[in-house]
């Protein structure tokens, strides 16, 4: 369970982090945006490193599927653009890889 909570807290300082530097550069939102945004940013890459794993890219690859889901959660509640059927399904595949990545037994090498 801890390890969720910290992807989840890792997608949603990413998240905020990138939108700091949608917001500046697309949006034209003043360049102090990116403080607040430099910020979650680096809590996003701290949150990760607080996952159990013995493989960084495990966890990155992992991550991504969250990351996913909660993007559309994003787009959801921020953009007010409502997930199609496609969305949801994508995304529950992406959970699903992820849980198997992060959860699948590992066995020692010989």
């Amino acid at each position: 369970m801890a390890t969720v909570v910290k992807f989840l807290g890792a997608a949603a300082a990413e998240i905020l982090g990138c939108f700091a530097f949608w917001a500046w550069l697309r949006l034209d939102k003043s360049a102090w945006w990116l403080v607040p945004g430099v910020i979650s940013l680096m809590v996003f890459a701290y949150l990760l490193t607080q996952v159990e794993s013995a493989a960084a890219g495990r966890t990155f690859a992992a991550y991504g599927g969250v990351y996913i889901a909660a993007s559309l959660v994003w787009l959801w509640a921020a953009e007010g653009v409502r997930p199609d059927q496609w969305d949801a399904i994508g995304a529950a595949v992406c959970l699903i890889g992820a849980a198997i990545i992060i959860y699948g037994p590992r066995y020692a090498s010989s």
